[in-house]
């Protein structure tokens, strides 16, 4: 964890009680071995993919391979946001078109017994201002995943946890989804005991409906002038109706699919986009995203709403261009919204290299989508 005596840190903004500490680019540290860290995790990563495309006969995205949704909707930023969250994509109140996906988290096609972290993933469009480099089309991709922290915590862990990861992709489905088992009871009992385990609930997610999640970015962004966690809560009442709902994978084993599916056909879905702002560089570190940022320091606060329209959430053309044509990376954004952090330095590289070599095993070229009109109907 970042002490704070480290250096100096930047300086501090004050509202209606809470302290925010502003952005400056010397809040992150990266590791004297970092680049060397992420060329591990490349290589790791990428003969994982190789496993699975000899496999499947298809390569498929390294995380969240299997999808569940397939939507498009709009982005509607709120009106009248105090200073400190009107800044970079949310500074000003209007309404931009958005693409999400929804999907599980292995990086196989796996059936739903083995039920892990989920995935969302959102392409704002229409967003101007300056991007990273090598961004060049007017997007902002936010991905997101159940779980407030990313277990792994720095780019080393991930390594770490990668290489136990990839020596068990070629093991049976029937193995994976007694861990997956596993994992869930020792999930259920330590949440009946008040505490809870992001590893646990990474590879044993319950088998609760994708759309009564909440998903959240893990690790933190730029945010103007400012940093923060990002999340999605789903605010609809028919959305809050689902908490109880359970799959049952052995009656259905792409469940969560048609589940969604069923939802999508005859409700409208809402998310409110919230920001928890940074305000405690010791509690809240910037380059160790295994630490829960306690909303006790600083709470989620709303700065948009997600509305996704009832429509055909897995038509086949969508679906393929989605699943096969579409990326979704933390690179792709504005300078405003930088990613931040040993984990989040490490994807701006792993995403895009594991993109490459999947589209190209596939033969399909790649497409930073600047358009919702791209977008099959």
């Amino acid at each position: 964890m970042e002490s704070v005596r480290l250096f100096q840190w930047p300086r501090r903004t004050r509202k209606i009680g809470m302290t925010y500490l502003r952005y400056a680019p010397d809040i992150e540290r990266p590791a004297p071995n970092e680049q060397e860290t992420i060329d591990g995790i490349i290589q790791g990563m990428t003969q994982q993919s190789r496993t699975v495309e000899k496999r499947e006969h298809h390569a498929v995205r390294a995380s969240h391979a299997k999808s569940s949704a397939c939507v498009t909707g709009e982005m509607t930023v709120a009106a009248g946001l105090p200073p400190e969250l009107a800044q970079g994509l949310f500074a000003t109140p209007g309404t931009y078109p958005v693409a999400v996906r929804f999907a599980q988290g292995p990086g196989e096609t796996l059936g739903d017994r083995v039920s892990t972290h989920r995935g969302m993933s959102i392409k704002v469009f229409g967003v101007s201002g300056e991007k990273l480099p090598g961004h060049a089309v007017d997007t902002q991709d936010f991905v997101l995943a159940t779980g407030t922290t990313f277990p792994s915590g720095t780019a080393a862990g991930f390594l770490r946890d990668g290489t136990v990861i990839g020596q068990s992709t070629g093991l049976p489905e029937g193995v994976k989804s007694a861990v997956s088992s596993t994992a869930r009871n020792l999930n259920r009992a330590l949440h009946a005991f008040g505490t809870e385990s992001a590893m646990a609930d990474f590879f044993g997610h319950p088998f609760s409906h994708p759309l009564a999640d909440s998903y959240f970015s893990q690790a933190p962004v730029r945010y103007g002038d400012y940093v923060a966690k990002l999340g999605a809560v789903p605010s609809a009442d028919a959305q809050r109706a689902l908490s109880e709902w359970r799959l049952d994978p052995h009656q259905d084993e792409d469940g969560f699919r048609h589940a969604t599916i069923a939802f999508f056909r005859e409700n409208d879905v809402v998310f409110e986009l919230k920001a928890q702002l940074w305000a405690d560089a010791e509690k809240q570190p910037i380059e160790d995203s295994s630490v829960d940022w306690p909303v006790s320091v600083s709470p989620y606060r709303t700065i948009a709403t997600l509305r996704l329209p009832r429509q055909d959430a897995y038509g086949s053309d969508r679906v393929r261009y989605f699943d096969e044509v579409m990326t979704f990376r933390p690179a792709h954004s504005l300078a405003a919204h930088r990613p931040l952090g040993s984990i989040m330095r490490a994807r701006l590289q792993v995403y895009q290299a594991l993109s490459d070599f999947r589209h190209r095993e596939n033969g399909v070229s790649a497409e930073d989508t600047a358009s919702p009109e791209s977008i099959p109907a």
